[in-house]
């Protein structure tokens, strides 16, 4: 059975036609009206119409991944610290544009719930998901069923504490791991080391030399050839996310970690401090049987994979 998944985040919206063995049949992509709540649900309407337009059939389940705090009835989008929804009645709003019942979920659980259905988690019985975009996005999967606690809005894992007097985050508290361990946190600790004038930035300095024009792309660009400066950078992120990994362990105690999101195409480049810094904070470390730490299978595709699926569940 084909279903659709549509993955709302701060700078885009991706829609897809899912089979239900995971595959992504087709997809397409705009840019996110990130500040404008009723054009962003204009715009996801639209997609999903113009994805019936291409099964040929409005019968298909449909799931869309919202980046926010969904309430326990799975229908209003209560905070998104990246986006302008307070309280939102996303469900509500996208089943009169479309006229059609459909499911939301938070984004990074329906990453989370396609990785352990289809991807690095499947096999698993207790798995968590971070994944590295605009923020740092959780999912808990916990006896094969996603835990969404007891108001809707478990998982947050990005907004767990790892500075104390740190960065202020949009959720309101400083210092959460989002900060400094998120794709958008690399790019700005970039565009700071390019402006120091210190030798380590030199060669993001030869990639664009305004620092309003540094972008994602030119970091990557970084990575690949394997230039000193952003390396450590990178290895800040990982060392960030393994303090914050330790510390969901000793709640959670899962049998997989798998870290998703953009930055997780850098490979081991990534998971390598990750590891490290996660054993230096295991407790009791060396007594106990140690998480695996894997990159994820599907990358950006894992939001509208997951809402699929999802969606399709709902009918059983």
């Amino acid at each position: 059975m084909l279903s659709i998944g549509i993955d709302i985040g701060g700078t885009k919206i991706l829609g897809a036609i899912v089979d239900d063995s995971g595959k992504v049949v087709t997809e397409k992509r705009v840019s996110s009206p990130a500040n404008d709540p009723d054009l962003m649900v204009n715009e996801v309407a639209s997609l999903i119409q113009e994805l019936f337009l291409q099964i040929g059939s409005e019968h298909v389940p449909v799931g869309v991944a919202a980046a926010g705090f969904i309430d326990a009835d799975q229908s209003n989008v209560l905070y998104a610290p990246n986006l302008s929804w307070r309280d939102e009645p996303l469900r509500e709003r996208l089943e009169e544009k479309i006229q059609r019942r459909l499911v939301i979920e938070n984004d990074a659980n329906a990453a989370g719930w396609a990785e352990y259905r289809f991807g690095a988690g499947k096999g698993s019985k207790d798995m968590v998901m971070l994944t590295l975009g605009t923020g740092v996005g959780g999912a808990v999967i916990s006896d094969g069923a996603i835990r969404r606690g007891g108001f809707g809005i478990a998982g947050e894992l990005g907004h767990i504490r790892v500075v104390r007097d740190g960065k202020q985050c949009g959720c309101g508290r400083t210092g959460c791991v989002e900060q400094y361990a998120s794709g958008t946190a690399l790019l700005e600790a970039a565009r700071v080391l390019s402006a120091s004038g210190e030798p380590a930035g030199f060669f993001l300095n030869s990639l664009k030399k305004d620092l309003d024009l540094l972008t994602g792309e030119h970091v990557r660009q970084a990575l690949v050839a394997k230039d000193p400066g952003t390396l450590s950078l990178l290895r800040d992120v990982g060392t960030f996310l393994g303090e914050a990994m330790g510390s969901i362990t000793a709640a959670l105690d899962p049998q997989v970690y798998v870290i998703g999101g953009g930055l997780s195409e850098a490979g081991e480049l990534l998971l390598e401090p990750i590891r490290e810094s996660f054993l230096r904070e295991l407790p009791a470390q060396g007594f106990r049987p140690v998480a695996k730490i894997l990159a994820a299978s599907f990358s950006n595709q894992a939001g509208v994979i997951g809402a699929a699926d999802l969606a399709r569940d709902s009918l059983r």
